[in-house]
């Protein structure tokens, strides 16, 4: 596993204001890098499940003491697990008392979703334009 520090998708000045979405325009290598690690980090099932959970709770956040019983796994793996989705961006915390409490950082995941989103209207290369039914 690897100790390296994630970054956050298009908090580098380079990223500019808004990241071009795959089909737009080509990645460069330095945003290539930057959304390869954020997808790095929801590359584990136990990452996206957690992901998933935090961010489907009613509410907006989920105590960590309601997100470990759901794994078989330790307290300090779901912890780490979690500290590599707060590096890359994805989710943020905040301990009260004992607890510690986690939300979803939605201009991270709506900057993923745009990057991945195909312009309207466009066909990519072997498959139909959107709105063919064939």
């Amino acid at each position: 596993m690897s100790k390296q520090e994630l970054a956050v998708v298009g908090r580098s000045e380079a990223a500019g204001a808004c990241c071009p979405g795959l089909l737009t325009a080509p990645l460069g290598e330095e945003q290539a890098e930057e959304l390869a690690k954020v997808f790095k980090a929801l590359g584990d099932p136990v990452r996206l499940r957690l992901l998933s959970m935090i961010a489907s709770r009613a509410g907006g956040e989920v105590c960590v003491c309601d997100l470990t019983p759901a794994f078989d796994l330790s307290q300090p793996t779901i912890s780490h697990h979690l500290k590599l989705l707060r590096q890359a961006g994805l989710i943020d915390c905040e301990r009260r008392g004992t607890w510690v409490y986690y939300w979803l950082l939605p201009e991270t995941t709506d900057r993923l979703a745009g990057v991945l989103t195909r312009p309207g209207g466009t066909a990519t290369a072997g498959s139909p334009a959107t709105g063919d039914a064939s």
